[in-house]
């Protein structure tokens, strides 16, 4: 997994959802300021949806320390539109079935499901600056209180 300091790919090509409309850019063009990206598998599942509730219900205070919030799985813009309205999601979802920013974060992990073992992304999250360098990482989200966990992780920051 990329370590902090170090600088991130940022030129690969994401289609996205940013105010109920989907569109598609490069993701740099979401480093406007320094960018939560929160890493997660699918859209209404457990605990996906815990983390995506613990970040929706606190990204306003996110917003008004300076931070940009993305959250990133494979789901299609379609699904993230209705997930959106479904979660009141004010943030931009990122749609990434090809695993691009996990690769460019150096974080496909092994993972193993019904007995089979498969290649995916790490849940985790990562803050970044405008310029595409890692400044933290949470190696391990925690779906219950991922906002708390992201509070801790940008405080040691300032």
């Amino acid at each position: 997994m990329i370590a902090s300091g170090k600088k991130l790919k940022t030129d690969f090509r994401l289609k996205i959802v940013q105010d109920g409309a989907q569109k598609e850019v490069t993701f740099a063009d979401l480093l406007t300021r320094r960018t939560i990206v929160s890493v997660y598998m699918k859209n209404n599942t457990g605990s996906c949806d815990k983390q995506n509730d613990s970040l929706a219900a606190h990204a306003g205070e996110f917003a008004t320390a300076g931070y940009n919030l993305v959250a990133i799985s494979r789901d299609t813009c379609g699904s993230h539109l209705k997930y959106a309205a479904k979660k009141r999601i004010a943030y931009t979802l990122a749609s990434d079935p090809g695993d691009l920013f996990s690769k460019a974060a150096d974080a496909i992990v092994e993972k193993s499901m019904y007995g089979k073992t498969y290649l995916g992304p790490a849940r985790a999250a990562y803050v970044i600056d405008k310029n595409g360098t890692v400044l933290a990482v949470a190696e391990k989200v925690d779906t219950a209180d991922h906002a708390a966990q992201l509070r801790a992780l940008i405080a040691g920051l300032r």
